[in-house]
């Protein structure tokens, strides 16, 4: 009997395209990846999915679906608002031996933890206007996953692995790299998709970091996050005003000088001072 991972037999995806009429959609921020050798190369950069029950966001034509069925996960679970793509899974579906479910909804609405037992994770092309606020909601339940393997367009991807200093750091890279070990696994053109978007895309991984008892609460770490670089180019004494009844012996008692800015601080600097405003009360 067949576990279900051998797919070579179902048609091309870009038949699977035609045959369902499924022209992307603009307004669900759609770019369909259909190269089956770069999404098992997803798969197979993501990480062990040994054991593991896998929530994909955004399957569209089943291009990563494929993939994640022909791996050595036990379940995927995929999350598809668009219900043109339901009867285009159907054959996915079909030849998954019960391992592969489709839940029709707005991903936004779902939590990847209630969809799924654990082991878990979530390997997703998602879509571009929905990507940040979807991560957000996971990192605040960081600990239930395995990873977390993303696509995102190249610059948010680069905004969560950036570092002190640069540019792209900011409140992403800071909420993330608290939460997990962040890195870059692969660089996709803009030529891969179909429709080509405007800009290339990358895949990150996040796994989560193991955090100290006494570490600050998801909401007060963000809080503070946002005020710092609520208004970047300023010194952190006036960012934090609006936050801190008197920002500057907060940020001496940490080390932190009160003309710095958010970019220079690292995650480690967040987190003290979050400390330290927590225990002032």
């Amino acid at each position: 009997m067949s576990d279900g991972r051998d797919l070579s037999h179902l048609p091309p995806l870009r038949d699977v395209i035609a045959t369902h009429d499924l022209a992307a959609k603009k307004s669900f921020g759609q770019h369909f990846l259909l190269d089956l050798n770069l999404t098992r190369r997803i798969v197979r950069e993501a990480g062990n999915f040994n054991g593991l029950s896998v929530v994909e966001v955004g399957p569209g034509p089943g291009g990563l679906t494929r993939a994640l069925v022909e791996s050595a996960a036990e379940r995927v679970v995929a999350v598809e608002r668009d219900p043109r793509f339901a009867a285009a899974l159907g054959d996915v579906i079909a030849a998954s031996a019960g391992r592969l479910t489709l839940v029709e909804a707005d991903a936004l609405t779902v939590d990847p933890v209630d969809l799924v037992p654990a082991p878990r994770a979530v390997v997703s092309n998602l879509p571009y206007n929905v990507g940040t606020p979807l991560l957000i909601g996971w990192l605040k339940r960081m600990t239930e996953y395995r990873f977390l393997a993303l696509m995102f367009q190249k610059e948010v991807a680069d905004r969560i692995v950036a570092r002190p200093r640069t540019e792209a750091y900011g409140r992403l890279a800071v909420m993330s790299q608290w939460l997990a070990d962040c890195r870059t696994i692969m660089d996709l053109p803009a030529r891969a998709f179909t429709p080509p978007p405007k800009v290339d895309s990358a895949v990150v991984r996040l796994a989560p970091r193991q955090r100290p008892a006494d570490d600050p609460d998801f909401a007060t770490m963000e809080a503070l996050v946002a005020a710092a670089f609520g208004q970047r180019r300023k010194m952190l004494r006036s960012s934090l005003k609006g936050l801190l009844r008197e920002p500057e012996p907060l940020l001496l008692s940490v080390g932190i000088a009160p003309t710095a800015r958010a970019e220079e601080i690292d995650v480690d600097g967040f987190v003290a001072l979050a400390k330290a405003w927590r225990a002032a009360g």
